[in-house]
């Protein structure tokens, strides 16, 4: 069995426009689009507040250069995204300009926490129910942001799946976080992924961090090799992520580096980064979100939750 590839290519000096086809053609994009391939793109969407889009979600420069190159080859191209603890898809589209997107290329766009439920078995939770226009793609293209994560090390194309699953208080399944990311990944495998390296974040990621500006997209057909790479350029083991190691342990993609070929100037575009740290308000976090109960009256009461997060954002300062 031959080796992942993974493109790496700077965004410095180049059109990002250009670099995208060239990663879609490294993607073998062509041979798996045909007219009438049902291709569905999921995007990094994780916040709809505005002061933190550019740096927290996939950029719309690199989402409407897919979208522009892919409807090339298929008219049935959509954009997913399931609603957030504290937002819905349809604020998230508007603020990220999705919607304009979607009006512009002739796009479906579709919340996938309001699409049609479709029930499938698994391990952990028995079962558990996805969005049928996911569970359906012919072409599944994820799109995710290169960023640190307090609770994962790292969230890039395996983690990017999580805005999948419809459920606003999945937060609750943080427990079972590092396997169930291997699940959808097996459910609904990318066929390519394009990694937004060109701002991205560190420190306390996935939302609250400050930019890497590391200029870069990274892509490829095996979406483990693609966060491996990631993590590697930017200084973090991807050994020390529990979902990207169990995906390469199941078969998803590969980890090791001498599994991978990269084709790009990897050395000369090395970055180090802030890790996130998962401190003592985050391991909180993820032990009271592991009760539904404090889950639902706590966490995604706003008006419980904000006064008891500006107490949090004042005890950090006071005790780090």
């Amino acid at each position: 069995m031959g080796k992942s590839k993974v493109i790496l290519r700077s965004v410095k000096d180049r059109a990002l426009d250009d670099v995208i086809r060239e990663v879609l053609e490294f993607c073998n994009y062509r041979e798996l689009i045909k007219p009438g391939t049902r291709v569905v793109i999921k995007p990094n969407l994780c916040t709809e507040r505005k002061d933190m889009i550019r740096v927290a979600n996939t950029s719309i420069e690199v989402i409407e250069s897919v979208v522009k190159h892919v409807k090339e080859l298929s008219d049935d191209v959509t954009i997913v995204e399931a609603d957030g603890a504290r937002y819905t898809v349809e604020e998230a589209f508007e603020n990220n300009g999705i919607y304009e997107l979607g009006k512009k290329y002739d796009l479906k766009l579709v919340n996938l926490s309001r699409d049609e439920q479709v029930w499938v078995p698994n391990k952990i939770l028995g079962k558990w129910n996805f969005g049928k226009t996911f569970l359906e793609a012919d072409v599944f293209i994820t799109l995710p942001t290169m960023k640190t994560h307090a609770t994962t090390v790292f969230t890039g194309a395996i983690k990017n799946q999580w805005g999948c699953v419809p459920r606003r208080d999945r937060l609750v399944w943080h427990k079972y976080l590092d396997k169930l990311l291997s699940d959808i990944a097996e459910l609904v495998p990318p066929k390519i992924t394009i990694m937004d390296g060109i701002v991205g974040m560190q420190g306390r990621g996935p939302i609250n961090g400050y930019p890497i500006n590391a200029n870069v997209i990274l892509g490829g057909n095996d979406p483990v090799a693609v966060d491996a790479t990631s993590m590697r350029l930017i200084g973090l083991d991807p050994y020390s992520s529990g979902h990207i190691r169990i995906a390469a342990e199941r078969g998803v993609g590969v980890i090791g580096e001498d599994e991978i070929e990269i084709d790009g100037d990897f050395e000369g575009h090395r970055v180090d980064v802030e890790p996130a740290r998962e401190d003592w308000a985050i391991k909180l976090l993820n032990l009271v979100s592991r009760s539904e109960f404090l889950t639902k009256y706590l966490v995604l009461n706003d008006s419980l939750f904000y006064p008891v997060r500006s107490l949090i954002v004042k005890l950090r300062k006071l005790i780090g």
